[in-house]
């Protein structure tokens, strides 16, 4: 193992590791490497930090990457442990601690012989098998199903296969954003085909909303086993087929047609077939350009829909503008297939540089009657909306008639995972709310819905069909001079100057927070303890929901509030459903707990805060960490602050594009209690500093927005101010 490695298992710096090797005559010496890049015993390090009294602070995850390193395990050498995953997924917690501690020739012995229990016709790999070598990649691997849940040891063991990232062409689909696409499908869709399945993400959600027959394809090995193994641990109760090759070229499901199409097929693919494909059957709209191969994929998923059947596909914006695909556009538009085009905000989904679409389509009845609009949703303008207020509403504008990717490679595999970009703390509940709103009322009635100015609407086919035929839905749905209600606007406008002026005046209170003085002619320097070794001392404990897709069913319906990471993020109160919160135990925050986001990430975003009455009685989300102090011997301010600083977060993490925090290893000060509460005040009075900042800033860009719309569109008129009157 390397020094960096030796710092993350005992949960200290660099620099740190460097001063041991110099200090420490009983420091482990090189077992191999350089002298500039050495490289030390496992074993015998982890020997040596017990002797000094330092506990691996390592993740669960972090140990079996190092595990996986050591033993070698690299293309082709992963895959066997896919099956474990799956078999460990099934047993208990007390029941991996006891594999796990196991004799090395019984614990091999065990594994291979639970592993081998599992349809292996479905995985399509070769007969499992372990040998002693083995040994150590296998305890780490049950330790972090134990500790992390099976699909992180899963995505662990992928990564040592593939290189997930721009260089690559692999992404992940967010789990909000699967679980929108999979709801925008009819609810009775029980058989579900995703033609470049990834890892599988959009057909688990698929199985989490009704689907009970489920096919996949991806072109890379590893990811149809993955999604193999990922349905056999989240959805054990469907029946899967998961196939390897190309969907376009080498179609495992070519005589199978579906309820439902859910899809995330790879952008920008050169070299998808055109030349081979030219006169296939499925080009029922036209031959799809040669530099456009998401047209390919639409007419794909098109030819396997039963009639009537819906297909819901993540595409990329230029697709619905660009001058090569037109005439198939608007032969999609023109036959009724087309139903409804979604924009997302940017940074949704990767790749986070640009706002990504949803088409729904739908493959025509025969005899049905005509279809004589498209709905067009601008999420990407909702998204705005929610940092400064909805712009419909707030001009007084109509609602809604009824009242109511990417490849995971340039080629044919999708990269599907759980877990939404770690960059920005992004508002997945709020946007699937309008979305299924607006599509609802749609559905309901097409010809009576009259949209939400600024945020749907649907448009006739016949304005559709002109010289561009451009269907990205700002272009469609941006309010217009004729939707807003002068008079509402002042009304609006009118409050929320009040509202700012309350606003300013209690940042102005909050901004006074005393006398700072310094600590000394150098900072402060404390003895520190580890989250873990204060779990074990007795002065907290650590809860954290399962994450999504992970062990267990979903919970029945709930008429409590669940608090999600995004709202610690935002510093909001509990805005989850039941559809965020899973049976396992379900665990119920109360007011003094300290709540600590799984995912790091989201400029300005709050890491930890402490739970108050607003949150009191909710259940706990996913990827939210709960630790709840024993009051007599910490203060949760206190350790709200310290957990929550960015340094500690820092050393606490793993990953790259998806940055996992830890719980156990970051620290805390040890400091007595009435001094931690002198802190925990400091730290309670910086973060309401923080929110009245954010509820400030947040009102200030609402009125400017709707001020500048209502002047734009000829609402208001500029104040007089003394000067003449301007008349019309």
């Amino acid at each position: 193992m390397t020094a960096a490695e030796i710092s993350r298992i005992a949960g200290v710096t660099r620099a740190t590791v460097s001063n041991w090797r110099r200090r420490h005559d009983d420091f482990p010496a090189p077992s191999g490497g350089t002298e500039s890049s050495p490289l030390y015993d496992l074993a015998t390090v982890q020997e040596w930090l017990k002797g000094r009294g330092h506990s691996s602070s390592a993740s669960p995850v972090e140990e079996l990457r190092t595990a996986l390193r050591l033993r070698g395990a690299g293309a082709g050498t992963t895959v066997r442990l896919f099956p474990l995953v799956a078999a460990a997924s099934r047993l208990t917690p007390e029941e991996l601690t006891e594999l796990a501690t196991a004799p090395d020739d019984q614990l091999v012995t065990r594994a291979e012989k639970a592993a081998a229990g599992l349809p292996a016709a479905v995985l399509g790999a070769e007969p499992v098998g372990y040998g002693p070598d083995d040994a150590g990649a296998v305890r780490a691997l049950l330790g972090c199903v134990r500790e992390a849940g099976a699909q992180a040891a899963l995505d662990v063991l992928a990564e040592r296969e593939l290189d997930e990232g721009a260089a690559s062409g692999v992404y992940q689909t967010p789990e909000g954003l699967a679980s929108l696409m999979a709801r925008l499908l009819p609810a009775g869709a029980a058989r579900v085909l995703d033609p470049a399945c990834g890892s599988g993400t959009l057909l688990v959600a698929a199985a989490r909303y009704g689907a009970r027959e489920l096919f996949g394809q991806d072109t890379l090995p590893v990811q149809a086993q993955r999604t193999a193994i990922r349905l056999l641990i989240a959805a054990p109760d469907v029946e899967a087929e998961i196939r390897v090759g190309d969907s376009l070229r080498d179609d495992a499901f070519a005589d199978v047609t579906v309820d439902a199409v859910l899809s995330n097929p790879p952008f920008g693919d050169r070299d998808w077939g055109h030349d081979e494909l030219a006169y296939d059957p499925r080009w029922a709209y036209g031959l799809p350009p040669r530099f456009e191969s998401e047209l390919a994929w639409v007419q794909h998923a098109l030819a396997h829909l039963e009639a009537g059947g819906h297909a819901v596909m993540l595409l990329p914006p230029a697709l619905a503008f660009r001058s090569s695909g037109r005439r198939i556009r608007q032969e999609l538009i023109r036959s009724g297939a087309l139903r409804a085009v979604v924009s997302l905000p940017a940074r949704a989904a990767y790749p986070l540089h640009v706002g990504l679409q949803i088409w729904v389509l739908q493959r025509p009845e025969p005899g049905s009657a005509d279809r004589t609009s498209v709905l067009f949703v601008d999420g990407e303008g909702e998204q705005r909306d929610t940092a400064t207020g909805t712009l419909g509403t707030a001009l007084g504008t109509s609602t809604a008639g009824s009242g109511t990717r990417g490849g995971s490679r340039p080629g044919r595999s999708t990269g599907s995972s759980s877990a939404a970009p770690s960059s920005v703390a992004f508002d997945w509940a709020g946007l699937t709310d309008r979305v299924l709103t607006q599509w609802a009322a749609f559905l309901a009635d097409a010809e009576t819905y009259t949209g939400e100015a600024g945020v749907a609407r649907a448009v006739p086919v016949v304005d559709l069909l002109d010289d561009v035929t451009d269907i990205t839905p700002a272009r469609h749905v941006r309010a217009t001079a004729a939707d807003i209600d002068p008079a509402a606007l002042v009304v609006r406008v009118t409050e929320l100057r009040e509202r700012l002026g309350d606003a300013v005046a209690s940042l102005g209170a909050a901004s006074t927070l005393g006398d700072w003085q310094p600590s000394g002619e150098s900072a402060r320097e404390w003895r520190t303890a580890t989250v873990s070794d204060l779990a074990r001392g007795g002065a907290l404990t650590v809860q954290r929901a399962a994450a999504p897709g992970s062990r267990g069913a979903k919970a029945e319906a709930v008429d409590l509030p669940v608090l999600t990471a995004r709202d610690i993020a935002g510093d909001d109160p509990p805005s989850g459903g039941a559809g965020d919160v899973l049976a396992d135990a379900p665990q119920t925050v109360a007011a003094g707990d300290v709540l600590v986001r799984a995912l790091a990430g989201g400029e300005g975003a709050t890491m930890s805060r402490v739970a108050d009455d607003r949150d009191a009685g909710a259940l706990l989300g996913p990827n939210v960490h709960l630790l709840r102090p024993d009051p007599a011997r910490l203060d949760p301010w206190f350790l709200a602050g310290f957990l929550g600083a960015e340094d500690n977060i820092a050393s606490a993490s793993t990953g790259s594009t998806q940055v996992h925090v830890t719980p156990g290893r970051l620290r805390v000060p040890l400091l007595p209690l009435e001094e931690q509460r002198r802190y925990g005040e400091a730290f309670r009075r910086v973060h309401e500093l923080r929110r009245a900042v954010r509820r400030t800033a947040d009102l200030a860009a609402e009125s400017a927005a709707i001020l500048a719309t209502g002047l734009t569109a000829g609402a208001l008129l500029p104040p007089d101010n003394g000067r003449n009157d301007v008349s019309t």
